[in-house]
């Protein structure tokens, strides 16, 4: 949880970012096959105002993904 905010200071983020401890959410958004995985993958999903994914990206390029979930976002408004 403590990388997550930071990472979001870091960044200037308007957002909170999800932190998945136990894995709860990542077996529900697929991220995780059950709580007891070793490993998630890496997968980004946009919650919309509705508490409904918006926008799930099962693969990102870093470079390129902020101004993804940027133009999703303007698009939820």
């Amino acid at each position: 949880m403590a990388d997550n905010a930071a990472f979001r200071t870091k960044f200037d983020f308007p957002y909170d970012l999800l932190s998945d401890e136990g894995r709860s959410a990542s077996v529900a958004y697929g991220a995780a096959e059950n709580e007891d995985a070793p490993r998630t993958s890496r997968i980004s999903a946009l919650v919309g105002p509705d508490g409904n994914v918006a926008v799930a990206y099962d693969t990102v390029v870093p470079a390129e993904h902020p101004d993804q979930v940027l133009a999703d976002l303007d698009s939820l408004k």
